[in-house]
């Protein structure tokens, strides 16, 4: 049943006041950007993994699907509870400064200027002397008990990778100073505070004096070498000139208290089955879905603390209930019966999918195909579309014939070193064997597109930015919406399943164990080898 504050907020939708730019929507877009209006609203409190905002969001998603015809297909009705596990970094109850040689105190501030993936195992407590640490550590520099301070290149850019290593035996931490340069730079503050996992699989943890990881803000970086040999800058510029960086102490030491809540939760998978037409095909079923989730109320950006998440993924989560609104309007059936699936816990390590692929609302060899909706961005006109895993099945293949009947140019992943094939919910299908694909609006390099796009990245992604007052292009979420019914009705009505193709690009052994990938999220990286 949807609260009453919920019915509020849908009553208030008639009245709503347009205001998108100066293309005006179609109807039908118009229909789709009213569910975008309620999932992405203030009400909604950002849809945080297991919060009230997102159980809110989940019950208006069972309602729309009710509605829509669409069977119950969890175990509580349209409802399929994921246990999990949450550590939450309580900032309020910790903190952190640097010691000067001279005893001057610098408070530092968690989640603003450094941050570490919260987990079972963290110290309480540390106190420790800070040494860079260049290429290889010289024998008269003792790192025994030292935090270790390295440089991280620029996030998801092919080619040298740093000096980022795993933290030493005998070290106390590493402090992996971020670059402010590449495609996806480090968000501060800190858009995560809270790591989770599926309850069967257990949280990350380590012995409490085993080493831990770090990220530090690049604004704060000259502080750390305020009483040292070499500033910052010459080693960060000698880092991009590919030379040799020296190993040498800071002079400083950095105090700190970590408090971390562990506790339970149970977060919803949203499920509704429209039955296919076909006496043979109906037993086969085709995964439409998207992520419900976003990240809460966590620290201030310009005075906004709620992450509303409007097209990272709320949007997409319209296109569901749009689509299914049109299919019922119409009464139209496909041969292949069709699952629509708002996962949860996507941003905490795509758990919900993870959830839904283990334990399945039908026998897992009936499913045939996964189109998972996320990383779309309609900001501006829809020519080119990247589409992931395109060329593993033929699954590619529908989604060219879809383009083609728009003249939507069809692009393979042109930066897969950012692994975004990796880091939606499509990478759970995929990893087990279920054909899958997904998507992002495109460009052509150098363009003024590729200019909107990446600045979306540099400034609203995963921020209180990305919310409804945003800029968008109603053109381009209309062809999409467009491309994705195309592609769904070839898909569904197939007399053929997809296939894998030979020589598959996308492997299943690719995939990251839960607590990496909740560690690979929340600092941006897997730890790296030494170059």
């Amino acid at each position: 049943m949807l609260t009453r504050q919920s019915r509020v907020i849908i009553a208030c939708i008639a009245c709503a006041v347009w205001s998108v730019g100066a293309t005006d929507p179609d109807q039908a877009t118009r229909r789709w950007w009213n569910h975008v209006r309620v999932l992405a609203s203030d009400g909604m409190q950002g849809r945080d993994t297991g919060s009230p905002g997102h159980r809110k969001a989940a019950e208006y998603v069972a309602e729309s699907f009710k509605r829509s015809g669409l069977r119950p297909a969890g175990d509580a009705g349209y409802f399929q509870p994921v246990p999990l596990q949450a550590a939450r970094f309580q900032a309020d109850r910790s903190s952190l400064s640097l010691i000067a040689p001279n005893g001057r105190v610098t408070p530092m501030r968690w989640l603003r200027d450094v941050m570490t993936a919260p987990r079972l195992g963290l110290p309480e407590s540390f106190d420790a002397e800070l040494v860079f640490e260049g290429y290889d550590v010289p024998a008269d520099v003792d790192i025994k008990g030292r935090i270790l301070i390295v440089l991280a290149p620029p996030r998801f850019v092919p080619g040298p990778r740093g000096y980022v290593r795993p933290p030493p035996p005998g070290s106390r931490a590493t402090i992996m100073i971020e670059s402010p340069a590449g495609p996806e730079p480090a968000r501060w503050p800190s858009f995560l505070s809270t790591t989770m996992t599926r309850a069967a699989v257990p949280l990350p943890s380590a012995p409490v004096e085993a080493p831990f990881f770090m990220s530090l803000n690049p604004a704060l970086a000259d502080t750390l070498f305020a009483h040292a040999p070499h500033t910052y800058g010459e080693m960060r510029r000698t880092a991009e000139a590919g030379a040799q960086l020296p190993t040498f102490p800071l002079g400083v030491r950095m105090r700190g208290r970590i408090a971390v809540e562990i506790r339970s939760v149970t977060s919803d998978n949203v499920l509704g089955i429209l039955p296919g037409s076909d006496q043979t095909l109906a037993n086969e079923y085709v995964v439409l879905s998207a992520h419900l989730d976003a990240y809460g109320v966590g620290e201030p950006v310009g005075g906004d603390r709620i992450y509303n998440g409007a097209f990272d993924d709320a949007a997409y989560i319209a296109t569901l209930l749009e689509f299914a609104e049109r299919l019922q309007a119409s009464g139209t059936r496909f041969k292949r019966s069709l699952i629509f699936a708002a996962f949860t816990g996507e941003e905490k390590g795509l758990l919900g999918s993870e959830h839904f692929v283990a334990q399945p609302a039908v026998a897992k060899d009936r499913i045939v195909a996964n189109i998972n909706l996320d990383g779309l961005r309609p900001l501006f006109a829809l020519r080119h579309l990247t589409t992931f895993a395109l060329d593993d099945s033929t699954l590619g293949d529908a989604v060219r014939r879809a383009g083609a009947a728009l003249n939507i140019s069809i692009e393979a992943d042109r930066e897969p070193e950012r692994g975004l094939v990796r880091r939606s919910d499509q990478w759970n299908f995929l990893r087990s064997g279920i054909p899958a694909v997904s998507f992002a609006f495109g460009f052509e390099a150098g363009s003024a597109e590729e200019k909107i796009y990446r600045r979306w990245y540099a400034d609203r992604y995963h921020s209180p930015s990305d919310d409804l007052n945003q800029p968008w292009d109603p053109s381009g979420a209309a062809r999409f919406n467009e491309f994705f019914r195309r592609l769904v009705e070839d898909v569904a009505n197939d007399p053929r399943r997809p296939e894998w193709k030979p020589g598959r690009a996308t492997l299943p052994n690719e995939g990251l164990s839960s607590g990496r990938r909740a560690m690979h999220a929340t600092l941006g990286r897997e730890p790296q080898p030494a170059q």
